[in-house]
């Protein structure tokens, strides 16, 4: 990308909280392959800076994600051109499983379709009241299937499938009560609640939280004996870890843990 352009993602980094924007308003953030791409570069390079504790998604502009771009799939009539499109797309969402840090959504404006699928592969995902969520690709002949992927591990089965076989959008308030979201704030309080958020998790130990997201979602794809069995010897590995040491320590001795990150 040339210096004079805008990045489609931009990066902001303060006291431990790396906040990722989506960068194309007028296309309502949009999921182009560049920005996709832009998003990969950002992930990995994030995965292995031990400075950043929490990663926020955000959009720029009135919305959070509008989705794919329907305009570039329609000009990419190449059947294995658009296979490179979802498989990057999925390949964005599966690197946000597995980043090492907790990832949280700030969700304002509309997330649709594939913006929908980038709230429920998040961590944790916060919305102003006036946000809406949908899955609404049938209604354009295009079932968001890679969507349901996510949004079927987040929300019921009946939910998710009301969601997709409709196209309707749902609140904020009707997200938070599904599971899609964790809560719902009003608009002028997001992004300060957010921050909250973001620096209380800064406040526990890195390696342990990284630790533990790797091992949930691990978990919660066996079946529940070997859950437990997986679950078990990790808690275990965990004891002797010196963070664990040291926050057993000081919760006896009534202090703050002093992490080693």
């Amino acid at each position: 990308m040339a210096n004079n352009e805008t990045p489609l993602v931009i990066r902001h980094d303060k006291s431990g909280v790396c906040t990722l924007t989506l960068n194309r308003p007028k296309a309502r953030n949009a999921l182009s392959l560049s920005m996709i791409d832009a998003m990969i570069h950002n992930l990995s390079n994030i995965a292995e800076d031990p400075s950043a504790r929490v990663v926020v998604i955000a959009g720029a502009g009135p919305a959070f994600c509008a989705g794919h771009d329907l305009k570039e799939l329609k000009a990419t009539p190449d059947p294995a051109a658009t296979q490179i499109l979802f498989s990057r797309c999925s390949d964005m969402m599966m690197r946000l499983v597995r980043l090492p840090q907790p990832v949280i959504a700030k969700v304002h404006g509309v997330a649709t379709a594939a913006g929908c699928q980038l709230v429920a592969t998040a961590d944790l995902a916060l919305a102003g009241n006036s946000a809406e969520f949908a899955t609404p690709g049938v209604n354009i002949g295009l079932f968001c299937t890679t969507p349901s992927v996510a949004v079927s591990r987040s929300i019921s089965r009946k939910k998710a499938m009301e969601m997709l076989l409709t196209g309707a959008p749902i609140t904020a308030a009707a997200a938070e009560t599904m599971g899609l979201i964790n809560s719902t704030v009003p608009d002028d309080d997001l992004d300060e609640t957010v921050d909250a958020l973001a620096k209380l998790i800064t406040s526990k130990s890195a390696h342990i939280l990284s630790l533990g997201k790797k091992a949930f979602y691990e978990q919660i794809e066996k079946p529940i004996a070997e859950s437990y069995v997986y679950a078990s010897a990790v808690m275990a590995q965990n004891m002797l870890d010196e963070d664990c040491t040291e926050g057993i320590s000081a919760f006896i001795e009534k202090r703050a843990p002093n992490w080693r990150a």
